[in-house]
């Protein structure tokens, strides 16, 4: 084939044209069935170019960092090896990109794009997904246009290193603060009304009116110090620095900590792709499972040809396969999605159904409803992984999908089943849903003992995750890098509390 002259479009192979006939084919069935998403751009990559892809997140004009490197190298390994393969790449975008392996067959190529219009429709339309950007490629490439020229400016080791501090502190933030405003918004004072409002709230507390000889049954003694001390409360509250507990410890480090401004710039960037990836960890399963079915109901019923069948169902079979002790996403999503569905169009749901004690009367219940298709369209637009199990993981759902928790036992050696009951099964999956399985942790005093020290807690009671000591020692020399001061962090080891310090030179750890 001769070359093609700059400007002129290349024309298409066979195999290309065939697949732009099944992406418009795919497409109509899609949206016959009730999904909408965006436009939906596929681009076919060889599987070098599909890992490079995969190693920056599907975003190819990423900013440089050894990280992805790295990245690209366990994923070739995993490939090359037969360990993994990747099928597909879908980015939340409007348009949405979507990569395909070259290598795919004919068979998965259908499997695929009718699985990238699951992700769409979730993207477009799960209320997780709505406060993030929907033009994040241009985004990004921006960020990458950012970092390198301020690699231009001061170095490669220097930018790189300040983003590996950035990148070990990634997950500090408040996964649930696009949708909820954790502090009032208070108007700037100049100095002299500050003033006037702290002595506004040491003046003596205001009493009801009463006549003399009522004064001490309306305004008893108990009641004026109580709202004594929540005017001395509140006072504190405005004293301290910050005045609530900040939970997105990036955005308090990004106001507050004393940085460059290329590094505030850096660090605002890491930020901002944390809050872009965040609700792709919170639905992860969801997001999978709805993608499976609706791929499995677009192939069975549309798509696939009877001499392609066979090979969909072993394809299909070996997403969906599951070992002992590993939660593969797509498998819980979509049986629970089905799950759904059945109970719904059933009537298995409400008071009547729960009340009802009878084996072989719960078997053959079925009320005609029909409001299954209705119901799991409803769950994909509000839930995420964490409301979604916590609903909807019934203890029949358990029994029948065989779920159990395991553990290490030290006499045998290996690890083994420790319970199947339902309420511990639900339990333990919610634990490592919540907060992504990581550890709760906010800035309570930014100005320990006076002295600018950063102060941080972990909130052990509520999360139940414990801090691994190497990983909490490194974070704290990050968040040295990032301060400039000494930094602590209140938590709980071996059931004791202990606050672990870090000063620029050495670690240290003592009882709080």
């Amino acid at each position: 084939m001769s070359p093609v002259a700059p400007g002129i479009p290349r024309p298409l192979s066979p195999v290309e044209v065939e697949l732009l006939r099944l992406k418009d084919e795919i497409a109509a069935h899609a949206g016959s069935y009730g999904l909408d998403f965006y436009e939906v751009v596929f681009e076919v990559l060889d599987y070098d170019e599909m890992n490079e892809v995969a190693a920056f997140g599907g975003f190819p004009t990423r900013y440089p960092h050894w990280r992805f490197g790295m990245q690209y190298e366990q994923i070739a390994k995993g490939h090359s090896y037969g360990l993994q393969k990747i099928y597909e790449l879908v980015i939340n975008n409007d348009p949405c990109y979507a990569y395909l392996l070259r290598s795919n067959s004919l068979v998965d190529q259908k499997m695929v794009m009718a699985h990238v219009y699951g992700h769409c429709d979730f993207f477009k339309n799960n209320y997780w997904f709505g406060r993030t950007s929907r033009k994040m490629m241009d985004q990004m490439a921006n960020h990458g246009t950012r970092v390198r020229r301020y690699i231009d400016l001061y170095g490669l080791e220097a930018v790189e290193e300040f983003i590996d501090a950035c990148l070990s502190l990634e997950n500090l933030i408040d996964l649930h603060a696009p949708f909820i405003r954790r502090h009032e918004e208070r108007p700037r004072t100049e100095v002299g009304e500050e003033e006037d409002e702290e002595e506004r709230f040491r003046a003596p507390v205001r009493k009801l009116r009463a006549k003399d000889y009522m004064d001490k049954f309306v305004n008893p003694p108990e009641f004026l110090e109580e709202q004594r001390q929540a005017m001395e409360e509140r006072l504190e509250r405005q004293r301290r620095f910050p005045e609530e507990p900040e939970r997105d410890v990036l955005a308090f480090l990004i106001q507050h900590a004393p940085l460059d401004r290329w590094q505030r710039d850096v660090l605002t960037i890491v930020r901002d792709e944390a809050y872009y990836f965040a609700p792709q960890g919170m639905t992860k399963i969801m997001n999978e499972g709805w993608a499976s079915y609706w791929h499995s109901r677009i192939m069975t019923e549309r798509v696939c040809g009877p001499d392609e069948i066979i090979d969909y169902a072993d394809h299909h079979s070996g997403t969906l396969g599951t070992q002992p002790g590993v939660v593969n996403p797509y498998k819980l999503g979509i049986e629970l999605f089905r799950d759904i569905e059945r109970r719904w169009d059933t009537g298995r749901f409400g008071l009547e159904w729960e009340r009802c004690g009878d084996a072989a009367e719960r078997a053959r219940w079925d009320r005609g409803l029909g409001l299954g298709r209705e119901r799991v369209f409803q769950v994909r637009k509000i839930y995420n992984d964490v409301t979604f199990i916590d609903e909807f993981l019934t203890e029949d759902f358990a029994e029948e999908q065989k779920l159990f928790t395991y553990g290490w036992d030290k006499q045998l050696g290996q690890y083994v089943i420790q319970d199947r009951d339902f309420r511990k099964v639900k339990q333990k999956l919610l634990e490592g849903l919540t907060n992504f399985g990581q550890p709760f942790i906010h800035v309570d005093n930014a100005n320990y003992q006076n002295r600018g020290e950063l102060y941080l807690v972990h909130e052990h009671a509520h999360s139940g995750v414990d801090l691994r000591q190497d990983h909490a020692r490194d974070t704290l020399k990050n968040l040295y890098r990032l301060w400039s001061r000494p930094v602590h962090v209140r938590t709980v080891m071996e059931g004791r509390d202990v606050v672990l310090s870090y000063d620029g030179k050495k670690h240290a750890e003592r009882s709080p």
